[in-house]
């Protein structure tokens, strides 16, 4: 999949895959750095099991820059066709390319595809800069729900598809 960038691919990968491996394991680590501690996930931390989707975005080089990947949600969390963005991260170099945007956008398409109406996720106090970047990209502040629900980190965002 091309994301309409001639320098940015972003390509549908298994969770395993070693790339996406390595990109969530550098987003565990700056997020362990922001929060102080690895106690920062309300909830239950994402698996191969209720992720269906994942992408990584790669660079001209085909080095991997930024991922994401799509989990539904039990319907009666937030109704039917309501699909959570997980594990969302741009290594710092590649922040300001459009590389995130182009992983946003093809987690967009591909829950549109399986028929999801909207998108919903979940960014921490200490991140404001991903705040900034959904707010940038349409998503709109929403209430916090399921884990996050009482979570005092935690800010959510959704979208209509």
């Amino acid at each position: 999949m091309n994301s309409g960038r001639s320098d940015v691919t972003v390509d549908l990968v298994d969770w395993d895959d070693p790339d996406a491996a390595a990109l969530r394991a550098a987003q565990r680590r700056e997020l362990d750095a922001r929060y102080g501690s690895d106690d920062h996930e309300p909830g239950v931390a994402p698996t191969a099991a209720d992720v269906p989707v994942f992408v990584v975005a790669r660079d001209q080089d085909g080095v991997a820059v930024a991922c994401g990947g799509l989990r539904p949600l039990d319907p009666g969390v937030l109704g039917p066709h309501v699909v959570e963005i997980k594990r969302m991260y741009a290594v710092p170099a590649a922040r300001g390319t459009g590389a995130a945007v182009a992983v946003l956008r093809e987690l967009e398409r591909q829950a549109a595809a399986a028929g999801a109406t909207r998108l919903v996720l979940e960014t921490g106090t200490g991140q404001p800069d991903a705040q900034r970047f959904y707010e940038r990209e349409g998503y709109e502040r929403v209430p916090l729900f399921g884990p996050y629900a009482a979570s005092t980190i935690s800010v959510c965002y959704g979208r209509t598809l």
